[in-house]
């Protein structure tokens, strides 16, 4: 009498085919997100200028919001851009988020790119209140005006840009490709913190682009060496 392989059966293969159509399934939250902070982006260009920049530093990450407690900043900053996206960074934030969208699942493509954003804004927080702290009480430095990072314009999609790109990067299946991407983009976001011109926007960068690389790898351990085949959500 022919045996019965419970693997292969009709009800094995459902949910097979469910979980390929999950995995090739068109991404939908990055369109809608590009495409709202862009509209956005146009409609606040429209305003008076002070209002314009009055709107945009009450929803920024600078040090003024989040020593008073305006921690919404940490996500509402990301909802905003200063101008609307140039057609090379908007291509660039659809193709990056977009792939995390089709690759892990909506859930946690957004949870990638909020931890990079949240993580980043924070760090160089920490970074600037160390620095107003380092500051003499007495001499010619102490009467010096507040930092204009204090009321700084923070605002952009640009940090969870970052720790999304260093997530990918770092869940390439191939170790030898995986390496020098990751080390590549780590490279490239250093050098501007380098520079003697540098500014807190650059060591962001380079902090969001460091968190992603850490969720990327952790996603990769945690899925047995395959970034792919992560989606939920």
């Amino acid at each position: 009498m022919p045996t019965i392989n419970a693997g292969t059966g009709p009800g094995h293969r459902r949910p097979e085919i469910l979980t390929r159509l999950r995995r090739t399934a068109v991404p939908w939250a990055t369109p809608l997100y590009v495409g709202g902070i862009q509209l956005g982006a146009y409609a606040t260009a429209r305003l008076p200028g002070p209002r314009r920049t009055e709107l945009l530093r009450a929803h920024s990450t600078n040090v003024a919001n989040l020593r008073a407690g305006r921690w919404r900043t940490l996500v509402t900053s990301a909802a905003f851009v200063e101008h609307p996206l140039p057609l090379p960074y908007g291509a660039a934030l659809l193709a990056a988020l977009g792939t995390a969208e089709a690759r892990w699942g909506t859930g946690r493509a957004a949870g990638v790119f909020l931890a990079g954003h949240i993580g980043a804004s924070l760090l160089v927080y920490g970074g600037l209140r160390a620095r107003e702290h380092g500051r003499p009480a007495h001499g010619p430095a102490a009467d010096a005006p507040p930092d204009a990072t204090t009321q700084a314009l923070d605002v952009g999609a640009s940090y969870g840009f970052n720790a999304t790109v260093g997530a990918l990067a770092a869940t390439v299946p191939h170790r030898g490709i995986r390496t020098a991407a990751t080390g590549g983009l780590l490279a490239l976001a250093a050098a501007p913190v380098l520079r003697r011109g540098r500014t807190f926007t650059d060591a962001g960068h380079l902090a969001a682009l460091a968190l992603g690389v850490a969720m990327g790898a952790g996603m990769r351990r945690a899925t047995g060496g395959g970034g792919a085949g992560t989606q939920q959500g």
